[in-house]
């Protein structure tokens, strides 16, 4: 297993100011001395690869105090000996992949998936086995693999699946992470009246009664730790609450996870009401209570800490904040504001009041990167923790407080959380021009943030040096990132843009020829003509690979100034319905079938050539997902498997 490999960690101090997660002596602590978590080696399925985070990465102690694992209560479902322990449980792999746009392969989640157990996170929803065989396929990987990497201090992720409240859903959510060492089910039901009349078109007593079953079959499968949701509970009749919850855990729930589906409540109203729940449920003090908050109106994260500090021991976040409509609980958000504030802002609930968790924050830069990158999905400058400007200066004043005491400015360093501040160029006075070498490009890198294996390394280092001829003055931090998001989509490459020439004016007809080399090595070229020379480029591509798409969505930014800048092109395609490659699936939230949508990023100082690579990406994606969809099996949209009982209509629940 890979890990980041770290790059030379400088000033890490936070001035005077010490916390729960950073001591004033400039090392990230870990403020527990709890039990390490225990390999159940009874339940190993396969060969377990103990994994190490070598702190011998480097002989600085502070640097390898920085990397070190934090420590954290053995795993029990149900169970967390020590009170003041919070779970993280990641869902940026099930709930932000329905951002709209942000398609994932298996192997780009099956790397975050990695990075996520790197980062440490207790619970990692790998997706919807349901929706289609390649989101099956893809959680099931994950299960395998993931799921039975075992770190040196006997850390190893749970694995878990999402699944609406039926036996085919939580049948195959079973099959597909069964795999893992710590397996888990989570399945759900609509709680809230609207939902109930309006959507599911079922009484309390029918809901009750499909919840209390699904729990029982997932027990009944041989699952040992089952999380149950009520969708919507934050629009939900308390008192019904109270009821369907006490009878979930009769039947075998060990986390119950209260959703704010709609981002609907504010902190003190979802507080209070996780506080009720635990005090009216009967036998809430034998499972974990969890929030899952939905960012409608951008509260989030204070509603995930509001119900922590009313006794919630799991929190449901997405990194960087994305999922459906306005995202969720941000991760990076909810870790570092219990690794600033935990020790001393939480009293009140269970135990201490001293909150913390197990998360290693220096990788959260390098997988916030990831996400974004993979996704498609960048952070907004201004982002908490992980945007651009989260760690800039301009104002003058600010600027004078940070020359003479940087904690003036900043609560946290970027060091603490992966990202290197340095100076600019690497702080060594290194300039990346066309002479630079590998290892001047890898150190860049690094500094910002990317966790690259050799091969990605190779692919960006190539492509830098292709620009690097072009441009003149080097490339600075903006270009480089833009041309690691330029590569991101190189593991899925069967066709490549080898060549190029386009004519436009205001007298003449846009004209593109394009040439592009296929997966048999073959170069191939075609002539096209279109409304504009992109259209023609586009024309020509789809001609010669054959496809039928809908062009979404198309953005070019400019990455920097000036008549040289890179310019940075994404685009959005869906394949035609009933086309040659189309590619729907179905939908977590409405149980519809729909067109899964595919980006791609390409980058050049030609902009033509950059909005011809970022369109051959995001086909490549389409390619290659429709060819492990094929050869999964002849059920092409998951509908095979979709919710049908007795005849009625499709149980519609969807994800929280």
């Amino acid at each position: 297993m890979r890990f980041f490999p770290g790059a030379v960690l400088a000033a890490l101090s936070l001035g005077a100011a010490s916390t729960a997660a950073f001591s004033s002596n400039n090392k990230i602590i870990s403020s527990r001395s709890s039990a390490s978590l225990k390999s159940p080696v009874a339940r190993v399925r396969g060969t377990i690869s103990t994994t190490a985070l070598s702190s011998s990465m480097s002989t600085d102690p502070a640097i390898a105090e920085l990397y070190k694992r934090k420590s954290r209560p053995e795993y029990i479902p149900g169970r967390i000996d020590d009170p003041d322990y919070v779970r993280i449980f990641d869902t940026t792999l099930r709930d932000g992949e329905q951002s709209p746009g942000a398609t994932l392969t298996s192997s780009e989640k099956l790397e975050i998936a990695r990075n996520l157990a790197k980062l440490g996170v207790d619970i990692i929803e790998a997706g919807f086995p349901i929706a289609s065989p390649d989101d099956f396929a893809g959680v099931k990987q994950i299960a395998d693999v993931v799921g039975n990497e075992v770190f040196e201090d006997g850390y190893v992720p749970v694995i878990a699946g999402l699944s609406r409240a039926n036996e085919k859903d939580i049948a195959r959510a079973w099959d597909a992470v069964k795999g893992a060492i710590r397996p888990r089910i989570h399945t759900f039901i609509a709680t809230s009246e609207i939902h109930m009349r309006s959507k599911l078109n079922k009484t309390p007593d029918e809901v009750v009664a499909i919840a209390v079953n699904a729990v029982k079959y997932a027990k009944s499968l041989g699952c040992d730790d089952i999380e149950f949701s009520p969708e919507d509970a934050g629009r939900s009749d308390p008192e019904f609450l109270y009821r369907i919850l006490a009878e979930t855990i009769d039947a075998g729930a060990t986390t119950l996870n209260i959703p704010d589906t709609t981002g609907w409540n504010m902190p003190w109203e979802f507080g209070e009401l996780i506080k009720k729940l635990r005090e009216n449920v009967r036998g809430a003090e034998n499972v974990i209570f969890s929030t899952h908050c939905q960012n409608d109106l951008g509260l989030a994260t204070a509603n995930s800490l509001s119900g922590a500090l009313n006794g919630a021991r799991q929190l449901e976040c997405t990194i960087n904040g994305i999922g459906e409509r306005a995202g969720n609980a941000s991760l990076e958000e909810i870790v570092m504001a219990l690794a600033l504030k935990g020790d001393e802002q939480f009293v009140g609930g269970p135990g201490t009041g001293k909150l913390f968790t197990a998360i290693n924050p220096v990788y959260i830069t390098p997988t916030s990167k990831m996400v974004a990158e993979y996704t498609g999905m960048k952070c907004q400058p201004h982002k908490a923790i992980v945007g651009a400007n989260a760690f800039q200066h301009e104002s003058g004043i600010h600027q004078d407080g940070m020359i003479k005491d940087k904690s003036t400015y900043e609560i946290m360093t970027p060091e603490s959380i992966g990202l290197m501040r340095g100076e600019s160029q690497s702080g060594a006075g290194i300039v990346l021009g066309k002479h630079s070498g590998r290892n001047a490009v890898g150190t860049r890198l690094r500094e910002l943030g990317y966790d690259l294996d050799l091969d990605k390394l190779n692919a960006v280092f190539a492509r830098f040096k292709e620009v690097a001829e072009k441009k003149k003055g080097g490339l600075d931090d903006d270009d480089l990132e833009s041309l690691v998001s330029d590569q991101s989509g190189s593991m899925n490459e069967l066709w490549k843009v080898t060549g190029l020439q386009a004519t436009t004016g205001l007298s003449g007809i846009p004209t593109a020829t394009v040439k592009l080399m296929g997966p048999d090595g073959v170069e191939r070229y075609v002539s096209s003509t279109g409304t504009g020379p992109v259209d023609a480029v586009y024309k020509a591509i789809d001609q010669i690979i054959g496809v039928e798409v809908t062009l979404e969505s198309y953005a070019m930014n400019s990455v920097n100034e000036g008549i040289e800048a890179l310019a940075s092109t994404r685009v959005v395609v869906v394949p035609t319905m009933d086309g040659p490659n189309d590619s729907a699936v179905m939908d977590a939230q409405t149980s519809q079938l729909r067109e899964k949508k595919f980006s791609g990023s390409g980058s050049d100082t030609d902009i033509i050539t950059s909005s011809a690579r970022a369109y051959v990406s995001a086909l490549n994606k389409l390619l290659t997902w429709k060819m492990r969809r094929m050869a999964n099996g002849a059920d092409q949209t998951g509908a095979k498997d979709a919710v049908a009982v007795d005849g009625e209509a499709p149980l519609v629940v969807g994800a929280n």
